[in-house]
């Protein structure tokens, strides 16, 4: 199942090399819960115009879609569970309808009714404990994608406790959207960098290629080997190096599984992905690294245009054409 970009438009073809006359700026900005950053080159009145639009649209994203904010529509469908449906917009239902599509191509793996769970493994934690067998079976009672039910104009978790999230997907998807953005004004070269999720817009001004640095999990902050991007693609990473926390000597990172319940325990470290889009980069590399070696490398090989590579504590796997994209 190919997984397509959903917004107003399809994706585009590479752009051309940026006139190396041109500036290379850099936006910088915090929102979605992370740096974003764009490096793009541009004219005076084009960087004005552009800054002031993404800018203005991931807040107006985020507003609407975060579940930390008490107001947003997100919030107020989990506020409903079990209570009554909730009306919903176009874009609501589009994003809706992706949910279904990640969630078959995934294998289950993606599934945005998981919070009861994600809630249950908070890593940020004041105090962390072990959830009981008894706690985690009453979560996944609660998670499961099947159960949403969606009809023309409204969506309804019918469950108490039944929580969406767009976590899994969002920020992805986000960064998709302002790649369209600097194109939309006139931009033939940007990287858009939210959090390290990337999506790259032609190539950077005298240069052949955006060059993305790849971390060592083993070596968190460093970086082993980098990617060269020259197709306008994504780029994202998945792994539990960074985000984990010890209890009783054990790690537990904050990747869940939500057809265990559990946080991933298969010896992955990383799993990195190279795709059309950062929207199908992100999703490949977070299912990936839950399925392991084998139905990971299985999944992206499904995927046209993706190739990607995952880690474990023992080995490193790769498509057949990712070494394409390593740079020498």
């Amino acid at each position: 199942m190919a997984l397509v970009l959903p917004s107003h438009r399809a994706p585009q073809p590479a752009a051309p090399a940026a006139d190396t006359d041109i500036p290379l700026r850099v936006l910088t900005w915090q929102a979605l819960g992370t740096r974003c950053q764009v490096q793009y080159a541009a004219t005076d009145t084009q960087a004005q115009a552009f800054e002031a639009a993404a800018v203005a649209w991931v807040a107006a994203f985020e507003a609407k879609y975060s579940r930390f904010r008490p107001d947003s529509l997100l919030s107020q469908i989990n506020a409903a569970a079990g209570l009554a449906p909730v009306a919903i917009d176009a874009e609501m239902e589009q994003l809706l309808a992706l949910c279904d599509r990640l969630h078959f191509m995934t294998q289950g793996v993606l599934d945005p009714t998981a919070l009861p769970l994600l809630r249950l493994w908070d890593y940020k934690a004041a105090s962390p404990r072990l959830p009981t067998d008894a706690e985690i079976a009453a979560a996944r009672r609660l998670v499961g994608w099947k159960k949403v039910q969606c009809t023309p104009g409204h969506v309804f978790l019918p469950e108490p406790g039944m929580a969406l999230d767009f976590g899994g997907f969002g920020k992805e998807w986000a960064v998709d959207i302002v790649a369209e953005i600097a194109r939309d004004h006139g931009i033939t070269a940007a990287l858009v960098d939210f959090g390290h999720d990337l999506r790259a817009v032609g190539i950077p001004p005298g240069r052949p290629a955006w060059h993305i640095g790849l971390e060592d999990p083993v070596t968190p902050g460093a970086t082993k080997g980098s990617l060269a991007l020259t197709r306008g693609q994504g780029v994202a990473s998945s792994g539990d190096y960074l985000r984990r926390v010890v209890i009783n000597g054990v790690r537990y990172g904050h990747i869940v599984d939500p057809r265990s319940g559990r946080p991933v325990a298969n010896g992955c470290l990383q799993a990195t992905i190279i795709a059309p889009t950062c929207l199908q980069a992100g999703v490949l590399s977070t299912a990936a690294f839950v399925l392991g070696i084998t139905a990971g490398l299985e999944l992206i090989q499904a995927q046209p245009g993706a190739e990607g590579q995952i880690l474990t504590d023992k080995t490193r796997a790769q498509t057949r054409g990712f070494w394409n994209y390593v740079a020498t």
